[in-house]
């Protein structure tokens, strides 16, 4: 039973996990669609790319007033009209405003983390498409593979969200757009997209929905490739194996706003943990 603010009560709440990540592909043309989101949804924790904005640019609405007042917000952006992310934590599961950062060899705005309880690291990653500068692309996947290897080694539980623009496999292509020669589907960025796996992280989508060949999180702005369900799947949770194993639901909302990109939400049946090993969890 939901309570009066429309999140669930704490009891309910502390062994259960919601995250939605999202490229909305400019915050200030989709503030109200994302409010709406939001406010729909209720993710415990949200993940936003490509905010395009400063966070002095970013609507005092859309953390100082209405319903986004339940959550922490961090913006991470330079302003300059392309980039940056942004992390939201509801206030609800974390009472506490929890410590955001993001790793050292972050560039232009493009990855932000927050610390739950349980070791449980949340990262808000949004990943160079690689059209203007491939290497730089290549280097912040391979600084991303390192990023990931030490946070499991040091006993994280971690989830990492966000458009990382690389279709990992055939299926993740609507036929008529697998080109092999095309960046975002070349074997050297499948690769090191299939050693970051190989750390211990699963796909959890593609977990749940091995099989299905239309799940496509982007689409081209033209020709009602969207309508016609012709796209890319290149937004994604990944999540560390142990964590992955309590999922119980993760798909694309193909069907919320306007930006190119659709969110991703996914839901985490946690496992109790003891008090001492949880201490928000009281």
């Amino acid at each position: 039973m939901e309570g009066a603010s429309g999140l669930a009560p704490k009891s309910a709440r502390m062994n259960r996990l919601r995250i939605a990540t999202w490229n909305v592909n400019g915050i200030r043309a989709r503030q109200q669609q994302f409010l709406d989101w939001v406010n729909e949804e209720r993710p415990d924790v949200v993940c936003l790319q490509e905010i395009k904005a400063s966070p002095e640019q970013v609507p005092a609405a859309l953390c100082e007033m209405g319903d986004m007042a339940a959550y922490w917000c961090y913006w991470h952006g330079g302003g300059k009209g392309y980039s940056g992310v942004g992390l939201h934590v509801a206030r609800e599961a974390v009472p506490e405003r929890p410590a955001f950062e993001h790793p050292d060899f972050d560039y232009e705005y493009r990855i932000a983390t927050v610390r739950l309880h349980r070791n449980i690291v949340v990262a808000s990653v949004y990943v160079p498409n690689g059209g203007k500068d491939f290497p730089a692309k290549m280097r912040f996947l391979e600084a991303l593979e390192a990023w990931v290897g030490a946070s499991l080694a040091a006993g994280d539980q971690l989830v990492v969200c966000g458009d990382l623009n690389v279709a990992h496999r055939e299926i993740d292509l609507h036929p008529k757009e697998r080109k092999p020669t095309v960046i975002g589907q070349l074997p050297e960025e499948r690769a090191l997209f299939d050693r970051i796996l190989g750390l211990g992280m699963v796909d959890v989508a593609r977990a749940l929905h091995p099989e299905d060949d239309g799940m496509f999180s982007w689409w081209a702005p033209w020709r009602n490739m969207r309508q016609r369900n012709i796209g890319w799947r290149i937004d994604y949770v990944l999540a560390s194996a142990a964590l992955a194993e309590q999922a119980v639901s993760c798909g694309v909302q193909a069907a919320v706003g306007t930006s190119d990109h659709a969110p991703v939400a996914v839901e985490f049946a946690l496992k109790p943990a003891p008090v001492e090993a949880d201490p928000i969890a009281r």
